[in-house]
């Protein structure tokens, strides 16, 4: 039997210090962290850019199948990702946590141990959060703090007419992650004994339990002096991300089914489960990959970067938001990107 040391032989603060007892600062813009009545930040000159997400099992998480520390991590990373895609650099997150008594300081631990793994991956630091008791479940609340050179940051809204659309990585891969662990999930319940069947299909897990946001790509920028013109990371679907862009930049798009990049693995897995791949990157979601317009003139700097692949280019709003299908149909990109499929 595990050790079980119930949360209520520490208190509140005594929980804090004990998951706080290692913290370890990177950033010299971290002055005051966890410890105080609150964290003090100076950021030298640079611009601040705040971004907080809220987690709640059962709607954004199901413990059946994700283990504590891929869920501190992936809480962090999602956070991180939104900082990413302003152009900036996360530099601290705060982390707040309500949870109810079936929860252990053991299982704490893990959460944070993951938490740990991000904020060292990442190069961020933990600077302060909150915990307290639900009445059942657990509750995740994160900010990330980033840094930006003054007025260099990245909006939804700066898309001109005849930039290209980018996307960095594959998309649709956690979406399909998620549908195998939600299909061996409904087996193990209704089936009693019957161990859950992975497949082998460790990418697409990975892609929904353990997802990194995409650090690379905005050091790449910084690297070779790209500005994207427009930028968001995918958590709800490329359809659904790349029409937030045309909204606020108030321009349209044309999108090529045939450039979406898709991993083969999960292309594969999809045909498997008889589900269009394509509709999968469409309308997935949680990939955590960055989706951008560059001007034209940049295109020489991105072409020899295999992580990005250009997807389509921006037009005149009157000419709305489009997909070219691979036989070369014209569809309407809606937020559920399957329905054009049908």
């Amino acid at each position: 039997m595990e050790n079980r040391t119930e949360i209520s032989t520490l208190g509140e603060f005594g929980l804090i210090d004990h998951l706080t007892k290692n913290n370890e600062i990177k950033n010299s813009s971290t002055l005051v962290s966890v410890g105080d009545d609150a964290a003090v930040i100076d950021h030298f000159g640079k611009q601040t850019v705040i971004t907080t997400d809220m987690l709640v099992e059962g709607i954004h998480f199901d413990l059946m199948y994700t283990p504590l520390k891929h869920l501190g991590y992936k809480s962090v990373v999602a956070n991180l990702s939104d900082i990413y895609a302003m152009n900036a650099i996360p530099t601290q997150v705060t982390m707040s946590i309500a949870f109810s008594n079936r929860f252990s300081v053991e299982a704490l631990d893990e959460f944070y141990d993951g938490i740990y793994a991000a904020c060292d991956k990442y190069g961020v630091d933990l600077i302060g959060g909150d915990t307290t008791t639900s009445q059942k479940g657990f509750i995740i609340c994160v900010t990330a703090i980033g840094e930006v050179a003054p007025d260099k940051y990245v909006t939804r809204s700066g898309a001109k007419k005849a930039d290209l659309l980018c996307v960095s990585g594959d998309l649709g891969s956690a979406f399909l992650g998620l549908t195998l662990l939600e299909r061996e999930k409904k087996v193990f319940l209704e089936t009693k004994g019957v161990q859950p069947d992975l497949e082998n299909q460790d990418y697409i897990i990975g892609r929904i339990l353990k997802p990194e946001a995409r650090k690379d790509i905005i050091e790449f920028f910084a690297a070779n002096e790209i500005r994207p013109t427009s930028m968001i990371d995918v958590s709800d679907g490329l359809s659904s991300e790349v029409l937030h862009i045309c909204k606020q930049s108030n321009v349209g798009c044309v999108l090529y089914e045939e450039k979406i990049p898709v991993n083969d693995l999960a292309r594969r897995f999809a045909y498997k489960l008889e589900l269009d791949p394509t509709a999968c990157a469409l309308s997935g979601g949680e990939d955590y990959e960055l989706v951008f317009t560059l001007a034209q003139s940049d295109y020489d700097k991105i072409v020899l970067n295999e992580q990005i692949s250009v997807i389509g280019y921006i037009t005149e709003k009157e000419e709305g938001t489009n997909i070219i299908t691979k036989g070369g149909n014209k569809h309407a990109i809606t937020a559920q990107g399957w329905n054009a499929f049908k």
